[in-house]
């Protein structure tokens, strides 16, 4: 199935608040109290479209939601330096009326000191809820599975579904919309590319990948965002060719080519990415509204050039900002503070 065609008007009024009623919307973070984040396939379609409703109100209407989590304590342990993923997730529990305590493990990863399952047991006497930034996938789930309150995956070597979330209500932004845009990803099929294609499929947008030999997503994941797409309209296409992928996007998207914990494998994997860098010639293939889109932190000529990063078709720091308000989005709904949207829908449109 091809991509519809999408027009980035920028007189446009912006997304439009209400996934499908009130009732919908209670029903689906109800749902959601309680539950760990450790994957976007945790999240069903209905709840996914909660999610980014209430993270658009959140920016629009910060003060509604100034106390809806106050008293509530939430832990963060980091295996992985951080900038915006420490900054926005202690501003959004702040703002909310909660507290964050961070605690760095970048010298000792967890269940190293102390097992999993009894570190659970103490932090769910104690906190809120639980954010984990971890080199293996593993030790969130462990942890998600031993302890009482909700678990947060803030970043593993399989997902990373905050920035997603973040990502593509960047999208619903510039689009109205993120159902049938050409959505291209092109690089490492990384664990930044993996929550990608999941939150596309559950936005029922069409997704091309384009990744060199060796370097595509993991299966598990290819197989349930093509699941999940079945049900929304979304495809997902795995491609080799950055050019094909990129051809007619309306969003195009990188990452570095040597994630985190694979620093060793730098100089192997500098050529055979280097036909997968976002340069203006790879931008002139996208729509000409087509935006440029990075998680970062980027490595400034090598997966992406200076012009394009720099230019005006880049939103990366409005992904940055929506961290925090896609993250403010996700503490409420699984600590129980999304109980309304208050005069969301009498406010009518907001402006991108």
């Amino acid at each position: 199935m091809g991509s519809k065609s999408v027009t980035l008007n920028p007189e446009a009024t912006g997304v439009t608040l209400g996934i499908q009623s009130d009732t919908a919307f209670h029903e689906e973070t109800k749902r959601l109290q309680g539950r760990d984040l450790c994957s976007v396939a945790d999240l069903t379609v209905g709840q996914m479209a909660a999610i980014m409703e209430l993270a658009h109100a959140v920016k629009s209407h910060p003060e509604d939601f100034r106390h809806s989590l106050d008293a509530r304590q939430m832990v963060m342990f980091f295996e992985k330096a951080s900038l915006r993923t420490r900054l926005t997730f202690e501003a959004a529990i702040n703002t909310l009326g909660g507290n964050a305590i961070f605690v760095d493990q970048t010298q000792s990863p967890l269940g190293e000191r102390e097992s999993l399952p009894d570190m659970a047991h103490n932090i769910e006497r104690w906190m809120s809820l639980i954010v984990l930034r971890t080199y293996s996938h593993e030790t969130i789930t462990e942890m998600a599975a031993c302890s009482k309150v909700p678990v947060i995956n803030a970043l593993s070597d399989l997902e990373h579904p905050c920035q997603a979330i973040a990502d593509f209500m960047t999208i619903e932004e510039r689009f109205g919309s993120a159902e049938g845009i050409h959505f291209a990803y092109v690089g490492d099929g990384n664990n930044v590319c993996h929550s990608l294609m999941l939150a596309a499929a559950q936005l029922g947008a069409h997704c091309y990948v384009a990744t060199p030999r060796g370097f595509a997503p993991k299966l598990e994941i290819i197989h349930k965002a093509i699941e999940i797409s079945e049900q929304t309209g979304g495809t997902i296409t795995l491609l080799n060719d950055p050019i094909k992928a990129v051809t007619g996007a309306d969003a195009v998207y990188t990452d570095v080519c040597t994630s985190m914990g694979f620093e060793h494998e730098a100089a192997r994997r500098a050529p055979i990415f280097k036909p997968y860098q976002v340069n203006e010639e790879l931008m002139s293939h996208a729509q000409p509204h087509a935006i440029f889109m990075h998680c970062l932190p980027a490595h400034r000529n090598a997966e992406v050039t200076d012009a394009v990063l720099d230019g005006p078709q880049s939103v990366v720091f409005d992904q940055a900002e929506n961290r925090l308000h896609a993250q403010k989005a996700i503490l409420l709904t699984l600590l129980g503070g999304a109980k309304r949207i208050p005069n969301s829908r009498e406010r009518g449109r907001r402006r991108a």
